[in-house]
């Protein structure tokens, strides 16, 4: 490829089309003043070549002019087919074409893919070996790019030198090696990472996965075959146990211990039914004894109380007489006690009304201090509640700090956007005559000197003494995104109900002031009341207040004119209750004499009754023979009973047999129901087991695992292989990359010598670049060499590189933009050497701003010139 034609558009400072043409095979040369766009020529050539035309990033974008606009990139460049011409444009309308002769062959992605054919390569290609940006000076940065791009020279460099030799072809080099090596890391990385860990989707790992799968089945089937076996053994041992319950003889033996042991308590109880029978009639006998042994005794006591009551009726009349005397004069001392004890008990009182109001004031004017206190905090705490209330209502209102932070973002969309709208406008910038400062003004707005002004929108200028100037941006100031930001961000204060930004700041800060205050009325409140304000006014109202603001009574005195009125009190009650207990004592004895002779009287009466009712003397002897014969009918009895008890089984030991027996019974049949149902599970386990076939199923899963084994054996060691082979593969590159450096060496040693005869380089094994210079007999690493010399080994390597590419059917043209800044004057001629030497058969593009240093370079002389409008 070689190129035979460049027109840029919209291109940095090339607003208008500009265009080179005439690039000629050989030595061509563009010396022009700096900002004169060489630079941006290369940049516009780098993008044309490898930025899709949809492309948007950094380096697309500062092609972009400041005004604006779609920047745009045609080549004409001439194959071995013929001559084409390639056109991209970015941003506005992209597009991409390739045409012939007029003829579209190719456009959009089709056309990306036709340029990306024609150079090679992908990202840098051969291209990015000789292809020198300004600046780029140093031998490792060829593409003076990002590391991406160095990446990706560094693969052309290596594609380069595997390709430019028949040897290299041959075995073990080249790109048989390279393929050779590609295609062992391509079989390796099937099996592991680069690290050497199997690869997360691939056969080792599912190798590894499914060994651990099948050990873990495996286990849980070994697992459940052992949970089935222990089944099996409960199950038989339940059965075992239900089969020695359900015996007959076990469960004849059951029945004939319990109705044994019921016959025997039937028997038992039966006994002590009789007892209680004979302890009745025995009862009834000693009744009989006792009713004719009380018969005969009223008899006799009757007839000793008819002697004994004619004595007291005479002897009570005589008493009562002289009771009543006593009983007269005792009852006149007790009134006069009972006047005496009324005005003891009067004094008593007053004195204790007395010393319970100077209690009461005295507390009174103790709870004073405390009572204002509580009325203090009652205070305070209503006050704090009112705070409260009004923070918490005032931290209702006004935006929270997240919808200030979103508004806020909105609020800088729109700078952002204005920011952008305002560097892609046209900017306009007065310089105003001695004394003419002001001169112009926008509205009232006197237009500042010598300051850049972007003119986004309709711009009317008041132009004094003149008259008035409109400026439009076109396209830059019809950009929508400005609009778009203002309306989100008015349609949220909107919303907000704030006129603006400042004043929902202002908002949210009132918002924040009110949780603070509503915190800080909080924490007040709750160190006046953490329990409310309804408990201190209870506490309040169980504080008594002081009637009067008169002074404190003497306590001591009124405690002492107390302890006097109880103590006259007392010795007035001592008196009254000494003469009511005498006037009771004899009003008791005066009444006792009365009743003693009335009952006297009675009991005359009732004795001769009672006698009457014995039947007089005369029964005495029929009742003492009837009490005999109830005492014999009585020892009867209790022999009988005597007979019964000492026959009698122990019903307590036949109770607890029968209690036992029914346990045993009871306990056989709960025992049955628990098994039956444990035995019906292990039943049903089994048989699930035994459908399941975890036999067979653990025995199959033993063999998958051993073959999943051997699997996982075969990978590992076809992957130690791999890595074996890899490592073989790097370490025979390693020895033939020598050789690989012999055809590079070959076109750079004649231009070498140029500069420093019986000179040469080594190289880098990694990086395919120069390591160090050896000269008069020493190795001088690059990197200490001085700027001059790194730069001329640097553009000498480029020229072998185009010079190998050219020899190997790919032409490359070399483009070197300022590329020796440091090179002295002598040696700057033995460079321009060079390159004729090497311009023989290929095309070098020489960009510079020295014009002077470049006059005596020759070659073709190229001019940028403005294309004509239509």
């Amino acid at each position: 490829m070689k190129l035979r034609a460049i027109t840029l558009d919209n291109v940095r400072r090339f607003t208008r089309p500009v265009r080179i043409e005439g690039l000629s095979d050989g030595l061509n040369v563009l010396c022009e003043p700096n900002e004169h766009g060489k630079s941006t020529l290369l940049d516009a050539l780098q993008a044309l070549f490898f930025k899709p035309h949809r492309s948007k990033d950094s380096d697309v974008m500062s092609l972009r002019p400041h005004a604006g606009g779609a920047p745009e990139v045609t080549v004409e460049v001439e194959t071995p087919e013929g001559r084409f011409v390639l056109s991209k444009r970015w941003l506005s309308r992209p597009m991409a074409t390739v045409t012939r002769d007029g003829r579209l062959l190719a456009q959009a992605d089709a056309a990306e893919d036709w340029i990306a054919r024609l150079i090679g390569s992908g990202e840098g290609g051969p291209s990015g070996l000789v292809w020198v940006k300004q600046g780029v000076t140093g031998v490792t940065g060829l593409s003076g790019a990002s590391a991406r791009e160095e990446k990706a020279t560094l693969a052309a460099r290596r594609d380069l030198l595997s390709s430019v030799t028949g040897e290299v072809e041959a075995m073990t080099g080249g790109r048989r090696m390279d393929a050779a090596l590609a295609r062992c890391r391509e079989d390796l990385r099937r099996y592991a990472t680069a690290t050497g860990k199997p690869y997360a989707q691939g056969p080792w790992r599912e190798a590894l996965d499914r060994v651990e799968a099948l050990r873990a089945e495996t286990a849980t089937l070994s697992g459940t075959a052992e949970a089935l076996h222990a089944a099996l053994i409960r199950r038989k041992t339940l059965r075992r146990a239900l089969a020695e319950l359900e015996a007959p003889e076990a469960m004849e033996g059951r029945r004939t211990r319990l109705e044994a042991a019921q016959k025997a308590y039937d028997t038992a109880r039966r006994h002590a039914e009789a007892v209680a029978a004979a302890t009745t009639r025995l009862e009834a006998s000693r009744i009989a004894v006792t009713t004719a042994r009380g018969r005969l005794d009223d008899l006799r006591e009757a007839m000793g109380e008819h002697q004994q009551a004619r004595d007291a009726a005479a002897e009570g009349k005589a008493q009562a007489t002289a009771a009543r005397g006593a009983h007269q004069t005792a009852r006149a001392a007790l009134d006069a006690a009972q006047t005496a004890l009324a005005r003891a008990d009067q004094d008593r009182r007053a004195a204790a009304g007395a010393l319970r109001h100077a209690r009461l004031r005295q507390a009174a004017r103790e709870g004073a201090a405390r009572r204002a206190e509580l009325t203090r905090r009652i205070a305070e705490a209503e006050a704090a509640r009112e705070t409260l209330e009004k923070a918490a209502a005032a931290a209702r209102n006004g935006p929270d700090a997240g919808t200030l932070r979103r508004v806020e973002a909105l609020a800088s969309d729109l700078a952002t956007a204005r920011a952008v709208r305002d560097a892609a406008a046209p900017n306009l910038r007065v310089q105003y005559s001695a004394g003419r400062d002001g001169a112009i003004r926008i509205g009232d707005t006197p237009v500042p000197g010598d300051t850049a002004i972007p003119v986004a929108d309709r711009l009317i200028l008041t132009i004094e003494g003149i008259g008035q100037l409109e400026l439009r941006p076109g396209e830059a100031g019809r950009d929508a995104s400005v609009a778009t930001a203002e309306t989100a961000l008015q349609t949220a204060l909107d919303r907000l109900g704030a006129a603006d930004l400042d004043d929902l700041r202002a908002a949210a800060t009132a918002r924040a002031d009110a949780e603070r205050s509503l915190s800080q009325a909080q924490a007040v409140m709750k160190g006046l009341a953490p329990e409310g304000i309804a408990p201190l006014r209870a506490a309040l109202a169980r504080i008594p207040e002081a009637d009067d603001d008169g002074e404190p009574e003497d306590l001591e005195a009124t405690e002492t004119l107390l302890a006097g009125a109880e103590k006259a009190h007392a010795a007035a009650q001592s008196a009254r209750d000494v003469a009511a207990a005498r006037e009771s004592d004899l009003r008791t004895a005066a009444a006792r004499h009365e009743a003693d002779a009335a009952g006297a009287v009675d009991r005359l009466r009732r004795a001769e009754a009672l006698l009457d009712r014995a039947g007089g003397e005369a029964m005495q002897t029929e009742l003492a023979a009837a009490l005999e014969k109830a005492q014999v009918t009585c020892a009867a009895d209790e022999a009988a009973l005597a007979e019964q008890r000492r026959a009698a089984p122990d019903i307590a030991a036949a109770e607890a047999a029968l209690a036992r027996a029914r346990s045993v019974e009871e306990e056989a049949r709960a025992e049955i129901g628990r098994l039956r149902p444990e035995i019906a599970v292990l039943d049903e386990r089994i048989a699930q087991g035994a459908g399941d076939a975890v036999e067979e199923r653990l025995g199959e899963t033993r063999d998958k695992l051993a073959a999943a084994e051997a699997q996982l054996e075969r990978i590992e060691h076809e992957v130690a292989v791999l890595q074996r082979l890899e490592s073989a593969l790097e370490t025979a590159r390693a020895a033939a990359r020598d050789r690989y450096f012999a055809p590079v060496a070959a076109e750079l040693k004649p231009l070498l010598h140029l500069l420093w005869p019986e000179s040469d380089l080594t190289w880098g094994q990694h990086s395919l670049l120069p390591e160090s210079l050896r000269r008069d007999g020493q190795d001088e690493p690059i990197d200490v060499l001085s700027g001059g010399t790194q730069e001329q080994i640097a553009l000498l390597v480029r020229l072998a590189f185009a010079r190998m590419l050219a020899r190997g059917g790919r032409h490359a043209p070399v483009i070197l933009d300022d590329a020796l800044v440091f090179t002295d004057d002598d040696r700057i001629e033995r460079m321009f050497d060079a390159l004729h030497r090497q311009a023989g058969d290929l095309q070098i593009l020489v960009l510079t701003c020295r014009q002077r240093a470049f006059r005596d370079l020759g070659g073709r002389r190229l001019r940028l010139t403005e294309v004509a409008e239509g």
